[in-house]
């Protein structure tokens, strides 16, 4: 039984990695065939264009698709073959025919590695002439600068005064205009970037979870059910809220009976709607055993798509903390300390454990695990210690040097 499913997952898992790496491969195809077909073989550029404008800039966007294309299509495919290398380590016979594929994509691919290709706002467009002029490293440079990393030993509004005085006086220093159109532009993009990212990362592990929980549970999960009618509770924890379930309803019945609700019934008949309650029940159990092992099988897989987004968006990962850090930095000291406060008697403080269970129990039932209650107490009596040291470090080692009046704000509204 057990044989028969790792094999069907594997196929499965190798049918999407081949499936990926076939559609990224045939995208590559259709830019070379652009290129070769209009552009005489070059890269696709409006200096190699001879068309229109228009006609260009069609290319030009259907250049960026498919490059975003097979860009998540690759990611695809490394994922599912890191997940197939680990259940079957034996190298195949197609890796010839893999090795010729990927070698195309990174041919393709890589005669169009520049910023303005992978970017997904329209902002980096506008921006193409600052590029061409020799300061867009420095643009980059400067948006992926978080606040956290502007610490000196002046205060940051004596600078800021300074650097605005500066500007005013200085004629080498492009106008103010310039500056704040290209600073809008820089967050704008930064903004965008860091929305797009923020609801990818919820978007796809969602997705994940739901696909592979509704495909692999129909395909694993409900066939062995199926099979083991007598699996009915998958812990103790079931069994007894089962029991207690089918116990108040024997009670209400009876309470029926002597009201007058419910006419008299016979001793058989009693059983017999006692055992009818009893069997919707074990289905009732039965599902929610299964949906507990299907919920683990798509948070492992949730998991994986959102650890693969993570690591193949380093340059968005970089913008998400720049853009998180200016909203936290740019609050005001009361903002600031309200939060703290705000988070740590949600988290740690006196009222916390009362959470912290809701949480844990919550977390069993997802996962269909027995409730412990010694783990439980444990983890009330030293998660949110260690929580609470966390943050005071973080308000001692960075908060006390980028704004060291809302932590003195924040020391005064906890007292």
């Amino acid at each position: 039984m057990f044989e028969r499913i790792i094999r069907t997952t594997k196929r499965w898992i190798a049918n999407n990695a081949e499936n990926a790496l076939s559609d990224a491969y045939q995208r590559a195809l259709y830019i070379k065939k652009i290129e070769d077909e209009h552009f005489r073989g070059q890269k696709i550029s409006p200096k190699n264009c001879n068309y229109s404008e228009t006609v260009c800039n069609y290319f030009q966007e259907e250049l960026k698709s498919h490059l975003r294309l097979i860009k998540l299509r690759l990611n695809q495919f490394r994922a599912n073959n890191s997940i197939h290398s680990f259940f079957d380590s034996e190298l195949g016979g197609e890796n010839k025919d893999i090795l010729d594929k990927l070698n195309f994509i990174d041919s393709i691919v890589k005669r169009y590695e520049k910023p303005d290709y992978y970017d997904t706002s329209s902002v980096v467009l506008d921006d193409k002439q600052s590029y061409l002029n020799g300061r867009g490293s420095r643009e980059v440079k400067e948006e992926l600068e978080t606040v956290s990393d502007k610490t000196s030993v002046l205060p940051r509004s004596f600078l800021r005064a300074l650097r605005r005085i500066r500007e005013e006086i200085d004629p080498g220093i492009p106008s103010s205009e310039e500056e704040v159109i290209r600073s809008f532009r820089k967050s704008k993009y930064k903004t965008a970037v860091s929305i797009k990212f923020l609801l990818v990362l919820i978007i796809v592990p969602l997705l994940v979870h739901n696909i592979t929980k509704i495909t692999l549970g129909r395909i694993l999960v409900d066939p062995y059910f199926a099979k083991h009618q007598e699996i009915i509770f998958i812990n103790r924890d079931l069994k007894e809220e089962a029991l207690e379930e089918l116990r108040i309803y024997e009670e209400n019945l009876e309470l029926k009976i002597m009201l007058g609700i419910t006419p008299e019934l016979s001793p058989e008949e009693k059983r017999e709607k006692i055992k009818e309650k009893a069997r919707e029940l074990a289905e009732e159990y039965r599902y929610r055993g299964a949906n507990a092992i299907k919920n683990i099988i798509g948070d492992f897989f949730a998991i994986m798509a959102f650890t693969a987004v993570l690591v193949s968006s380093k340059r968005e990962l970089s913008i998400l903390k720049s853009f998180i850090d200016e909203i936290i930095y740019g609050l005001s000291d009361s903002a600031k300390a309200f939060l703290i406060i705000l988070f740590t008697d949600m988290f740690v403080g006196f009222h916390s454990p009362h959470g912290w269970e809701v949480i844990l129990e919550a977390i069993s039932r997802h996962f269909g695990l027995p409730e412990n209650r010694d783990f439980n107490y444990l983890f009330i009596a030293t998660f949110p210690v260690i929580l609470d040291t966390v943050l005071k470090y973080w308000i001692f080692r960075y908060l006390n040097r980028l704004s060291p009046s809302a932590v003195a704000t924040y020391r005064s509204m906890n007292e």
